[in-house]
């Protein structure tokens, strides 16, 4: 008469404990769930503070007729309008993309073959032609801004080479030309960017295992076939990657402009992040200049997405 207590205190007990072992699984269970988000919080409130913030004010400022100083008048989609029926903002624009092919197509191609025969060719010293090709990364671009207009100017070091072989005819001012201006600047972005392109690549290339290379090899595959065989698709990631570098750097580009021709010719060499400096700065209208900028990012986000969504269906 006793134990049947004694079995309902034990059962009860048992029932307690697996009450409480499941909310512990429960609360374990919600809290992992939690965890990566709680991981990149930080990361995310700072991204929000110094860039989302600020993206969100330039929209806001792009919505005003204001010159920096007084107080702005409300213009609602007119910048956008003016920015659109502008020919010289929409030839900014132009401009950018025409660098494109320098800063991004040209670096590519050149890249490709360049890092292709340093690695079939296992050149001695290799660490050293990669950092001979990266200096440009390294050097500040007014730095660099500075060298080459030494170079494109009328007493450049270019003229001089050409009046010295004979071909002093075509010695001209780069810069000042409204033809040869905005490829004169391209011509510097190849240079600026062909280096990293090829470390890029050149990594890409050195995962490769040697057995693909023996086996083209083996098929009677000579140096070409084996470039578009074995190397080019398996670097298309490294592709996918300078492209999307190089893109960007195209269409953000300033230093460089601004340095060697603040614009000009006759604005032949304008771009739209000079313009955003211009607008905001020099003509004060900071709210065609935040429009300008918030196409510009626009822009950017559309055409690398294009890149990205390309890459993924050539590499999948």
């Amino acid at each position: 008469m006793r134990t049947a207590p004694v079995l309902n205190q034990h059962d009860e007990s048992s029932r307690t404990a697996q009450r409480g072992a499941r909310r512990s699984a429960q609360a374990a269970q919600g809290y992992g769930l939690a965890t990566p988000y709680l991981l990149l919080l930080p990361a995310i409130v700072v991204y929000a503070c110094f860039m989302l913030f600020p993206l969100g004010r330039a929209v806001q400022l792009s919505l005003y007729d204001w010159n920096g100083l007084t107080v702005g008048v409300w213009a609602g989609f007119d910048n956008y309008l003016r920015l659109a029926t502008d020919g010289e903002l929409r030839a900014a624009f132009g401009h950018a993309l025409v660098l494109i092919v320098f800063y991004c197509v040209i670096p590519i191609v050149l890249g490709l073959i360049i890092a292709a025969i340093l690695n079939r060719a296992k050149v001695k010293g290799l660490g050293f032609f990669r950092t001979i090709y990266f200096l440009p990364q390294v050097i500040a671009l007014v730095v660099a801004a500075t060298a080459w207009r030494s170079i494109w100017g009328l007493d450049g070091s270019l003229n001089a080479v050409l009046k010295a072989i004979g071909l002093g005819g075509l010695a001209q001012d780069w810069l000042g030309s409204y033809t040869l201006a905005l490829p004169a600047v391209g011509v510097i972005g190849t240079w600026l960017e062909i280096g990293l392109v090829m470390v890029l690549l050149l990594a890409g290339m050195g995962r490769i295992p040697h057995e693909l290379y023996e086996a083209a090899r083996l098929d009677g595959a000579g140096a070409v076939r084996e470039f578009f065989s074995v190397t080019l698709p398996s670097v298309r990631g490294e592709i996918a990657v300078a492209a999307t570098l190089t893109i960007v750097a195209a269409l953000k580009n300033f230093d460089l402009v601004y340095m060697t021709t603040h614009g000009g010719p006759g604005g032949t060499t304008s771009v739209p992040s000079y313009e955003v400096y211009n607008q905001a700065f020099m003509v004060k209208q900071v709210g065609l200049a935040s429009a300008i900028g918030v196409t510009l990012t626009l822009l950017i986000f559309i055409i690398n997405l294009i890149v990205n969504r390309v890459a993924d269906k050539v590499t999948s």
